[in-house]
């Protein structure tokens, strides 16, 4: 096994839903006044109504100041945050709220294909002429919330998943280094176990943390080209497709996940799978990049945690066919509704501005959209992520979203059946062909 790289460049991503790395470009910091409204605060009294998943510390105190400043700067501005959980929010809240045309001003975006189909229903206010500069600079990590050339939302941070882990629950097993291919991934797995300790925690009744596993599995067996060319077509006839759930059954069989993992949540609690980690009940999770600010909510001691919290990249899939070097990723942005004032978009400009994304990245955690706000990154671990995606030679929108809610969620239900052993490797992308013909 060898030793965690930690050397590379931080890039941002590019190429819509297909990520592929590419250079960054855009101007220089942008003064957070710059990004407030240009009334100053004479204008007509207005509410701006926010909804985000920051629903713990220190995300939730963080957006309150960020919408008071705003609020100070703008006389005129009542913004009244909701917080919610993000699962609630990305499945029922949002979706409900759109379609039944009472939502929120601002509300979270993950860009892909959800966002397509939002913009297809004309959910979605068209901001490309206001945040022209904000797209300039923030250079490829803008595409995934633009459609058509068309800009409807923005991102404020963005990273690549990967496997967190206890540093010393490995030494523990006697575990030297981190695997680096999924063969040492196995080893590492049953020494674990050897030393009763459970190996990887997995937040199954959540759904899309199993489904990443696939995702990963999908992303090491594919060619990039038949990848890239999925994401646009929803073609899903190449056998890579199918030869990611044999290899993923061939993993579940193992049985590496934590006792319980079907009824295991994903962030909520000490019980949940972030929460073993945190707590050291197990040795690692599968997740993107916000496990940390995740887990440290968590406990009673961030800093004990934080000194024994590490990250690598998911392991290569021994003689398959993908690029090793690709990742999955993804991000967090903000949308405005079709019928939210002109202020919610103020408000966004000013959210993803390099001073604020600069503090969001140091008191927060994450790696920020903006180029220039990634000075700002303090954790050590975030640190290697953001090196990581500069060694990455493809990047990946998380597959759920970049194939939209109707492929996506076809393709989630049937990962699920298989870790239930309910369906075949070959029924996943069957279900997916499936659903791209409706």
């Amino acid at each position: 096994m060898a030793n965690m790289r930690r050397s590379g460049v931080i890039a941002a991503l590019a190429a819509s839903a297909a990520l592929v790395l590419a250079a960054c470009s855009g101007g220089g910091n942008q003064p957070a006044t710059n990004a407030a409204t240009s009334d100053g605060g004479s204008g007509e009294p207005v509410t701006v109504t926010w909804w985000h998943n920051s629903t713990a510390e220190p995300g939730l105190s963080f957006w309150q100041g960020i919408a008071d400043e705003f609020m100070a700067l703008n006389s005129n501005v009542t913004v009244q945050i909701e917080a919610i959980q993000n699962e609630d929010l990305q499945r029922t809240r949002i979706p409900v709220a759109l379609q039944s045309g009472e939502a929120p001003d601002l509300f979270q975006q993950w860009g892909g294909g959800e966002m397509v189909a939002q913009v297809n229903d004309g959910y979605l206010k068209d901001i490309t002429d206001a945040v022209a500069s904000d797209v300039e600079r923030m250079g490829g990590s803008a595409a995934p919330w633009q459609v058509d050339g068309k800009t409807y939302g923005l991102p404020y941070q963005f990273g690549p998943e990967g496997i967190w882990y206890r540093p010393s629950l490995f030494e523990a097993a006697g575990i030297d280094g981190v695997p680096t291919t999924i063969s040492e991934l196995n080893t590492a797995v049953q020494r674990l176990k050897d030393a009763s300790i459970e190996p990887i925690a997995l937040g199954a009744a959540d759904s899309w943390p199993a489904a990443h596993w696939w995702y990963n599995f999908a992303l090491q067996s594919c060619p990039t080209d038949v990848l890239q060319a999925a994401n646009s077509a929803l073609d899903f006839s190449n056998e890579c497709f199918v030869t990611a759930g044999e290899k993923l059954q061939e993993f579940i069989d193992t049985e590496p996940f934590n006792s319980g993992f079907a009824a295991t949540s994903a962030q909520q609690g000490a019980t949940s799978s972030a929460g073993l980690v945190a707590n050291g009940n197990a040795a690692m999770e599968l997740m993107g990049q916000w496990n940390v600010a995740v887990m440290t909510g968590l406990v009673d001691d961030p800093a004990a945690l934080l000194a024994d919290l590490s990250w690598f990249p998911f392991p290569a899939v021994d003689g398959a066919k993908g690029d090793p070097t690709a990742m999955l990723g993804g991000g967090d942005g903000f949308s405005c509704y079709v019928d939210a004032p002109k202020e919610c978009v103020d408000l966004l400009k000013y959210i993803t501005s390099d001073d604020v994304l600069t503090r969001f990245a140091s008191e927060v955690g994450g790696i920020p959209a903006a180029p220039a706000a990634q000075s700002g990154i303090t954790d050590p671990n975030l640190q290697v992520l953001a090196d990581y995606m500069g060694t990455s030679n493809y990047l990946q929108l998380w597959l759920d979203t970049s194939y939209g809610p109707t492929v996506g969620g076809a393709m989630n239900d049937a990962i699920i059946q298989l870790f239930a052993g309910t369906a075949a490797p070959a029924d996943i992308p069957a279900a997916m062909q499936a659903a791209a013909g409706q």
